[in-house]
């Protein structure tokens, strides 16, 4: 049972941060979930966890559906509920993992938005020196963006030294603080030797080791190329619920497309597990209908 003076889930926050490695963001995102379910079940003192059921759960989770929020964020939310009471109940801060018999709510995994070739093309080239501060640091944080299928967060922790130019890949840090390598094409190449060489010594004022940083010199931090996606996706005239995930999911789904294996594109996107990569093999239809048509007896 729990002691007074006990705050679970700072205790789990704790437990994450030693323990499993998490990233700053993901700790973020699952005090902030946790939070809200608190709120919900009218949790106000730290005994009162003991009486959560599944049913709190699921109606929470039906609760911020119905408030508008995006299926990923629904399902991580669950995902940080699992882990907080699995926890609770491994250290005894609870009797019972209120938890424990739930399924995950399936039936509201939706596809990812995937642009087509011509609208990335568009989205590519909508930095504008005539319109833009800085059109070619802009140009090449969509090139790389698409080219790798990096996360936002993993573009703002870029550094010089990721950049291997001479074999033609970067170094990407992802979720939990895991390396890999992911190999970057011809023109992000490009683009990234001109924003080096005429627009990133303006912007560098203290020898900073990030690779975009802001007209203040500062590290360029997710909420930014967030920002910056979302406006040249609006001046492209492409769809408006675009972001830099967006460009994740097309990276994928356009590999898958020409043939590529899709393990080779787990390991780009740094997925641990094979099904997150196999949910663009059903984004692409034409991939779909190749497969049918050459193995199905009757096609």
């Amino acid at each position: 049972m729990l002691g007074v003076a006990a705050n679970p889930i700072d205790l789990f926050l704790d437990y994450l941060t030693v323990e499993c490695g998490l990233s700053i963001n993901t700790l973020q995102a699952y005090q902030r979930d946790l939070e809200r379910f608190a709120a919900f079940a009218g949790i106000e003192r730290p005994e009162a966890w003991e009486a959560v059921g599944g049913d709190q759960v699921i109606e929470f989770l039906m609760a911020e559906k119905q408030r508008g929020c995006a299926v990923a964020t629904v399902s991580r939310a669950l995902v940080a509920i699992r882990m907080f009471f699995r926890f609770a109940s491994a250290e005894g801060l609870v009797s019972e993992d209120a938890t424990e018999h739930l399924e995950s709510p399936r039936l509201w995994v939706t596809l990812p938005e995937v642009l087509d070739r011509k609208a990335v093309d568009r989205l590519l080239a909508a930095p504008d020196p005539a319109h833009d501060r800085w059109p070619l640091r802009d140009k090449a944080i969509l090139e790389v963006l698409y080219a790798t299928g990096a996360r936002a967060s993993e573009a703002a922790d870029l550094t010089t030294r990721s950049v291997n130019r001479d074999v033609g890949y970067i170094h990407c840090i992802g979720k939990g603080r895991k390396e890999r390598i992911v190999p970057i094409g011809k023109r992000a190449l490009e683009a990234l030797d001109s924003y080096l060489a005429k627009e990133r010594p303006g912007l560098d004022r203290d020898a900073s080791e990030f690779l975009f940083l802001t007209h203040t010199g500062r590290r360029m931090g997710r909420e930014t190329i967030w920002r910056l996606v979302k406006k040249y996706a609006l001046r492209a005239g492409v769809s408006r619920r675009v972001s830099p995930h967006t460009l994740r999911h097309s990276f994928a789904t356009h590999l898958l497309e020409g043939g590529a294996d899709l393990r080779a594109v787990q390991e780009m996107l740094g997925h641990v597990d094979i099904a997150t990569t196999q949910v663009y093999t059903h984004v692409d239809p034409s991939r779909l209908k190749a497969i049918h048509k050459k193995y199905h007896p009757r096609a």
